[in-house]
């Protein structure tokens, strides 16, 4: 049976006291209760009764106490209340605290039976007591001592109509907007709660990030909220509070967007960057090197600048550091850190990448077992390499040659769902610092960033924003790229066009001496000699005769007569022979042994077909046939190929055996 009683007395200059209906779920047996009380004059009584349990409560003008005691606990409240009106919102507020954490004892003592009662009787009492919005910051509390749950954000899939996003979407964000709000107004002992609100808010985020193809939108939403709300504002402000400074810090890791970034970088730069060194410097904590190298990661994709004064910052030193480290969360903030700073970073910035040895760093990134940490370290070095100016300084790391093994041993669409990191695919203003490393004249470098785009195709298409590569001016040198012999890279190139929906141009194989004259002419288009593509078809220029081109024949034969036209024309020519797959016609793997001395050497390798050489003349070869018969007029690397042929270096191990 329940038994409800009230008697009240209105307090000075409030309403009166209404109802106050509050249920409480039958305990287990308690074989004693014992229950006291103070009574002053002018009393308010409330009283209910459930089974055993008996609850009374008796508050004065100037004190209420209840004490309830059993044989597993006593619980005992005071309160002041008989001051002036703000003095009793801050005693009712501190009631309900207390209260709360009664209840949260007693969860632990029945909690199969009391979770859900409990919480629901707190946040009951608060209502009915309070109206001047402290509500939300109260319930907030109460909602994360309950460990709310983000059941919806979690439902969420691939298959969810808009709709249901739009409802989620809404619903978050109006959380996350009062939770601002909350913060910024708490004071006295609700200050406490603010490292656990903020914990929440990065957990609802974090959550909204993690929805298959929605989570971009959910994500930027949640972030948008929280900066339009003055959220940023709040993660910006100093305090002497740890617990707090690594709670925001959380937060804001995870929500600088490109928006944000840009709100923090006129708003709090250099503040952000010291909190980030400082937690990489905290070697106990794996989770602050983790927060503070995703905090660098994402302030290094911002602009030239901005990445200028977070390397004076210490920021750059900071990552470099962090990479030492065994942790694979922290590495892959390392990577991903580094390969924004050689996206964003310009001239000036990678020259200082290049003083603090970067690309050395990169190199046991490149090899670590972690694929994404290996991804990010070769996207890095390729973005560096496409810069002729450390082009040189790159190379010798040898970091670039594990970029070819990497992307030949991986699925686009697979590596696109590997990880959260990029799941959702990379911003637009990222994506068009990538493009013009699909021009560069680094085979490795133009692989890896088709392969790039071929895995964004696929995202970008399950978002329905194809648009977004026409936007950036990446479709022309993709097309390029699809047909150009290299054939790692216009594989990629075209499948990326055909995931967005553009026509995939003409394909050119890698095999050059079996192309036929459209094909020839189809490639001097495509290397800008537009105006004379058709006086090759009228030569009836095939693979085999365009390899054997010289300086003469462009001039006589072709019509080019500006000497400067006819160097660019040789020069793309020379590139084309060190592409090109020769194993129609070589047979004996004389390709193989002069790209073993360098891989410029390659541009020789048809000539020297032509003339007959194989594996028995090759060790017969004298100065004068090098010149005569072979054509290689440049003195020093004759010097260098007959050195290797006269055992410098074992022809056997230079020369792979011929697969049958």
């Amino acid at each position: 049976s329940i038994r409800l009683e009230r008697s009240s007395v209105a307090r000075p200059g409030s309403p009166r006291a209404g109802i106050l209906c509050r249920v409480m779920p039958r305990p287990p047996c308690l074989s004693r209760r014992c229950f006291n009380s103070s009574k002053p004059r002018n009393t308010e009584k409330k009283s209910l009764k459930a089974g055993e349990i008996t609850q009374h409560e008796t508050q004065n003008r100037s004190a209420a106490t209840m004490r309830l005691q059993t044989e597993t606990f006593t619980s005992e409240k005071k309160a002041m209340a008989a001051q002036q009106e703000s003095q009793i919102m801050r005693a009712t507020t501190g009631l309900i605290n207390q209260e709360k954490h009664t209840s949260s004892t007693h969860q632990n003592i029945t909690y199969s039976r009391h979770n859900t009662g409990l919480t629901s009787v707190i946040a009951s009492q608060h209502y009915n007591s309070q109206s001047n919005g402290q509500i939300a910051t109260v319930k907030m509390i109460e909602d994360e001592k309950a460990r709310i749950s983000f059941e919806d954000l979690e439902n969420l899939s691939a298959t969810s109509t808009q709709h249901e996003v739009e409802m989620v979407k809404a619903k978050y964000t109006e959380q996350l907007a009062t939770a601002v709000k909350n913060i910024k107004s708490a004071k006295g002992d609700q200050c406490r709660k603010i490292p656990t609100i903020l914990n929440s808010m990065n957990l609802m985020v974090r959550k909204a990030w993690e929805v298959p193809t929605h989570g971009h939108e959910l994500g930027s939403a949640l972030c948008n909220a929280l900066r339009t709300n003055g959220g940023l504002d709040f993660l910006l402000t100093s305090t002497n509070n740890v617990e707090q400074q690594f709670a925001s810090a959380k937060l804001l890791e995870q929500c600088l967007t490109s928006e944000n970034r840009d709100y923090v970088v006129s708003n709090g730069l250099e503040m952000v960057v010291t909190s980030a060194c400082i937690c990489t410097k905290n070697s106990n904590s794996v989770e602050h090197s983790r927060v503070g190298t995703g905090i660098l990661e994402h302030l290094f994709k911002h602009s030239e600048q901005t990445c200028g004064e977070v390397i004076k910052l210490g920021g750059l030193d900071s990552v470099l550091f962090e990479c030492r480290k065994n942790d694979v969360e922290t590495l892959r903030h390392c990577a991903s850190a580094l390969a924004n700073l050689s996206l964003y970073g310009g001239a000036d910035n990678h020259v200082q990448m290049i003083m603090k040895k970067v690309p050395m760093w990169l190199f046991p990134l490149a090899f670590h077992h972690d694929d994404n940490i290996k991804y990010y370290a070769c996207l890095a070095i390729a973005a560096l390499v496409a810069n002729k100016e450390i082009e040189a300084a790159v190379i010798k790391s040898g970091t670039l040659d594990l970029v070819e093994p990497f992307i030949t041993s991986h699925d686009p669409s697979k590596f696109a769902n590997s990880n959260q990191a990029h799941a959702h695919g990379q911003s637009k203003h990222w994506l068009e610092r990538l493009v013009p490393v699909l021009s560069s004249k680094r085979e490795e470098a133009r692989n890896l960033a088709a392969f790039h785009f071929r895995m964004e195709a696929g995202i970008k298409k399950q978002q329905g924003k194809e648009g977004i590569f026409r936007e950036i001016g990446a479709i022309e040198p993709l097309k390029k790229v699809a047909s150009c012999p290299n054939a790692i890279a216009s594989k990629f190139a075209a499948e990326a066009l055909r995931l967005i929906g553009e026509e995939i141009p003409h394909k050119l194989s890698q095999q050059v001496p079996l192309w036929s004259t459209e094909d020839v002419s189809e490639w001097v288009k495509q290397i800008n000699f537009v105006e004379y593509a058709d006086n090759f078809k009228e030569s009836r220029v095939d693979g085999d005769l365009l390899l054997q081109l010289t300086e003469e024949n462009l001039n006589k034969d072709i019509g080019i007569n500006n000497g400067i036209k006819i160097k660019r024309f040789m020069r793309e020519l020379q590139n084309l022979k060190k592409i090109t797959d020769y194993s129609s016609r070589d047979t004996n793997n004389i390709n193989s042994f002069l790209t073993a001395i360098g891989h410029e050497f390659s541009i020789y390798t048809y000539s020297m077909l032509n003339a007959g050489v194989d594996k028995d003349t090759l060790r017969c070869l004298l100065d004068e046939q090098l010149i005569k018969e072979c054509g290689i007029t440049n003195s020093i690397h004759r010097y260098r190929i007959l050195n290797a042929i006269r055992g410098k270096r074992p022809l056997n191990k230079m020369i792979p055996k011929t697969t049958k």
